[in-house]
């Protein structure tokens, strides 16, 4: 105990260069991602609205654990966060599917696969680790009840969340939502799918 508690300290100074590493390599490659799926898309008027479809559901994915998320100030374990310890993370990993679906295309497709999954896997785990270390055993008993990544079928129950009241960590706020900034992800993705309907056109105008 006392070997994995000391190996748990030499690790810690290395942690958040870990986590810099990761959300500046995700930033700095998200850029050239995004123009090569552009350029090897071939969308088409079904695609894209297929896509939408799935793109909205990530939407309100992310929208709903929006509301129930208070930053550095305490562990959500209600609404979403009851059935995956990232909900937010899951509605990008929808909202993503959307753009490969709207995207009509294997290759920008599988560029976008491959970005999702080798980032956002490492950023999840560094969270991880920050919340083990606010948190402690509350963190601990959470992560024993609530699946990673993909959502279980029935939510887990927690005393915290039963007790708290509207606007906390039990009941969706949406003020908490618009503190969050949530509604960013959805002007984005407005944007992207505008950005996909020109490749369209394009397409359709120049054949490339």
């Amino acid at each position: 105990m006392a070997q994995a508690q000391q190996a748990n300290l030499m690790a810690a100074p290395n942690r958040p260069q870990q986590r810099k590493f990761w959300m500046r390599w995700r930033v700095r490659l998200g850029y050239p991602v995004a123009v090569l799926y552009w350029v090897l898309a071939a969308p088409t008027p079904r695609s894209i609205g297929y896509g939408s479809l799935v793109a909205l559901l990530g939407l309100a994915v992310r929208a709903a654990a929006a509301g129930y998320l208070r930053k550095d100030r305490e562990l959500a374990v209600a609404g979403p966060y009851a059935r995956t310890r990232n909900p937010l993370y899951l509605g990008s990993a929808i909202l993503a599917a959307g753009f490969i679906v709207a995207g009509d295309s294997l290759w920008a497709g599988g560029l976008v696969a491959v970005y999702f999954g080798a980032f956002y896997t490492a950023v999840m785990r560094n969270e991880e680790r920050d919340l083990r270390e606010q948190f402690g055993a509350e963190f601990d008993a959470y992560a024993a009840r609530v699946p990673l990544f993909f959502p279980s079928v029935f939510p887990a129950k927690s005393k915290s969340a039963a007790n708290s009241g509207p606007g906390t960590n039990g009941a969706f706020s949406r003020a908490q939502y618009r503190r969050n900034r949530e509604y960013r992800a959805l002007v984005g993705a407005i944007a992207a799918m505008g950005m996909i309907a020109l490749r369209m056109w394009i397409r359709a105008r120049f054949g490339y």
